[in-house]
Parts: C-alpha cells; sequence; structure tokens
C-alpha cells in the first residue's frame, strides 16, 4: 500500500507542477508561491477541522522540525522558476535525482536522527542509472 500511495504522489506531484507553473504565469513567481502556500494551509486547516484534530501538538517540537516548511517553498518556488523554460518530465527527473542523491546521503551518515543504511554498489547503479537516464532524457 506504501508503494501504491508513493506513486499516487508522484503522479499528483506532476500535476502540482504543472499547475503551480500555469499560476506562476498569471501572477509571478514569488506570489504564486504565497498562494499555493495559503490555500496549502487553508485546506490543512479544513481538514484538521474535519477530523476535530487540535492545532496546537500535544508537546512542542524542537525548531528543526519546522524547517521542512522552508524546503517546501523552496522547492515550489524552484519548479516555478523552471517552468517553462525546461519540459515538466526534466523538472521531475532532475527533481528525483536531487531526491536521490540527498536520500543517500541521509541514509548512509544518519542524518536527521534516521537510522544508519551503508550505500552498497546496488544504490550506487541505480543513482548512476537515473542520472544516464535523465542524461538521455534532457538531450533528446
Amino acid at each position: 500500500m506504501y508503494y501504491f500511495l508513493s506513486v499516487l504522489a508522484g503522479v499528483l506531484i506532476a500535476g502540482m507542477v504543472v499547475q503551480n507553473g500555469r499560476l506562476a504565469d498569471f501572477y509571478g513567481v514569488y506570489a504564486s508561491t504565497l498562494f499555493i502556500h495559503v490555500v496549502g494551509l487553508l485546506f490543512s486547516l479544513v481538514f484538521m477541522a474535519a477530523k476535530r484534530e487540535p492545532l496546537r501538538p500535544k508537546h512542542h517540537p524542537a525548531f528543526k522540525y519546522y524547517i521542512g516548511g522552508v524546503v517546501g517553498v523552496a522547492t515550489t518556488l524552484f519548479n516555478n522558476m523552471a517552468f517553462g523554460h525546461i519540459s515538466i518530465s526534466a523538472i521531475l527527473a532532475l527533481t528525483l535525482l536531487g531526491q536521490s542523491i540527498t536520500s543517500f546521503f541521509i541514509d548512509s551518515f544518519g542524518l536527521f536522527e534516521m537510522e544508519k543504511h551503508p550505500l552498497d554498489n546496488r544504490k550506487l547503479f541505480g543513482v548512476a542509472l537515473i542520472a544516464a537516464g535523465i542524461a538521455l532524457m534532457i538531450t533528446l
């Protein structure tokens, strides 16, 4: 089920990049990024209210856990900047490459309090294969 949800997330992300990019065409990169996140906040509040979840957590998390929001805004901003200059498939493929390389560093060194998963030859081969596929895709 979790693999299916991950594939579904990929499908949604592809559509999101297109819609966010179109919004950036109308409002500009920065204003559209703000609108996108305000809409996301409103929908989150609606879902929380529907599920009767409290707005404040029982225990206050450390500040570092809020950095994910900054990364989300940066990701949206960069995708909006790239939209219209390179293809959607190139945006998503390069995003996947960046995510793969970063996740291997996180796994290998146990960064962000994650369990260590050493880098092995299979993972290196996978990254090389992804990079070769992306290089082939963006040159054709």
